[in-house]
């Protein structure tokens, strides 16, 4: 788990406001996983679409320092990636979703998560919900964010596929890469992370 020591944050909300409520206030830096908590239907994904300005909201978001509205969309969400806890495919198998300069990356990564090279050629429809979980990982990986937005990552994972999952994640994070997580184990977030939250009442409230 990495500590923080103080660091300047990196990812930071002030009076954020959205469908799941608010106003928000956070500041995650570089290297920290902030884990995220809460009943089905709080608003948990809401806000992570939010901050990812994939939904609409009011309120301020900054990178670095920079205000969210001086970005141009695209690179924002290329910069700060959400992950749906079942993401969209818009072609007939995995391999059609990777840019050729991608190779190196899942030749180093679909191993690490325990996918097999004929998982690519695969329809997408003939995958398992955790095979395309990981894929997705790597997906979002793929387009080198400095904050990582995860909503359930290893839900549909078996115990071994979310340790291999937990663990890619915990070396990103010792590279630098910033993470807010939405989780339904506790354990989960600790190990990940050194702060927890729970939303409640449209409210963040540390736990």
């Amino acid at each position: 788990m990495p500590e923080q020591g103080g660091a300047a944050p990196l990812l930071v909300l002030r009076g954020l406001r959205s469908v799941a409520g608010g106003p928000f206030d956070l500041e995650i830096a570089a290297g920290e996983c902030v884990g995220l908590l809460g009943k089905s239907g709080s608003g948990k994904s809401a806000l992570l679409r939010s901050i990812a300005d994939l939904d609409p909201g009011d309120g301020e978001v900054e990178l670095g320092g920079r205000r969210r509205e001086s970005w141009p969309a695209p690179q924002w969400r290329r910069r700060v990636v959400y992950q749906a806890a079942e993401p969209a495919w818009w072609a007939a198998d995995a391999a059609a979703h990777f840019h050729p300069g991608d190779e190196a990356l899942l030749h180093a990564l679909m191993p690490a998560l325990g996918l097999a090279p004929e998982v690519l050629r695969t329809e997408i429809a003939r995958l398992s919900t955790g095979e395309r979980q990981r894929l997705a990982l790597i997906r979002s990986l793929a387009a080198a964010p400095e904050v990582l937005l995860l909503d359930e990552p290893t839900a549909s994972l078996d115990a071994a596929s979310a340790a291999a999952m937990e663990a890619l994640l915990c070396r990103r994070l010792a590279a630098g890469l910033a993470i807010l997580m939405v989780t339904h184990s506790p354990q989960q977030a600790q190990r990940m992370g050194g702060r927890l939250f729970e939303m409640r009442d449209g409210a963040l409230h540390p736990s």
